[in-house]
């Protein structure tokens, strides 16, 4: 229902959704009540890129039932292509504006990623920080037989489960497993368990403001310019298969 419904704009092949924070979330909250498991993913420049160079990744991504752009370049990317979404919607604060609401609702989360202890640490301070959230069980993301994961959120009885994996794993993952999890909604947070865990501090507020997180990161981690050079070679593809269209 949600491919016939949703009002997307191609971004090198990923279908990204136009809603706004505020539907987005409204979104995810109705899917709380349906019958059905639903896949949200949260991708950036550096995700869509990897979804451009691998179609069968492309195909996952284009399988969830809300994809929100969350990074600044994928809202200029869906400027110069003319079909502009509404802001940004970082998978961070979506989550924590579901979770809210999860505690309202008496929701059970599971959680799934990180060092091990991490997943542990994060349920904690999650409880604390989301008052009557039920945190139903914890799975690290070192398993290398993941199988036995899917049946464990379904014994725990999550609402939720939060897959903190990175891309594109964790896309994969609940791709294959989300229907036998018997939850409602699985979402791709990347490290927001470690951010939850305080393992790993979020950028300040000012760095959010200005859409500046990736420019945070890569000066904590000077490691990740590598993978940062993905952000002007997705604004160069995208320019060009916005001309293409033009033509």
């Amino acid at each position: 229902m949600e491919s016939v419904c949703r009002n997307t704009v191609d971004i090198l092949g990923v279908q990204v959704d136009r809603r706004d924070f505020a539907e987005a979330l409204q979104t995810a909250i109705a899917y709380l009540s349906t019958d059905t498991a639903h896949a949200i993913y949260t991708p950036n420049p550096e995700i869509i890129m990897k979804a451009y160079r691998d179609k069968t990744y492309c195909d996952v991504l284009n399988r969830a039932s809300m994809v929100v752009p969350d990074g600044i370049g994928v809202v200029y990317g869906a400027r110069i292509l003319k079909r502009p979404v509404a802001e940004r919607v970082a998978g961070y604060d979506l989550s924590c504006a579901l979770l809210t609401e999860a505690g309202k609702m008496g929701k059970k989360v599971f959680l799934f990623g990180g060092k091990p202890g991490v997943a542990e640490l994060a349920a904690e301070n999650m409880e604390n920080r989301f008052p009557g959230l039920k945190i139903c069980g914890t799975a690290h993301g070192y398993h290398k037989d993941t199988s036995h994961i899917a049946s464990a959120v379904q014994k725990a009885g999550a609402d939720i489960v939060l897959v903190c994996l990175g891309a594109p794993k964790q896309e994969i993952w609940i791709d294959a497993n989300k229907d036998q999890t018997g939850a409602k909604i699985l979402i791709g947070a990347g490290g927001s368990l470690d951010v939850f865990a305080g393992t790993v501090k979020r950028a300040p507020a000012l760095f959010c403001k200005l859409n500046l997180e990736w420019f945070y990161r890569l000066i904590k981690q000077p490691t990740r310019i590598g993978r940062m050079m993905d952000l002007p070679r997705f604004a160069v593809t995208v320019l060009l298969h916005g001309k293409r269209q033009k033509g």
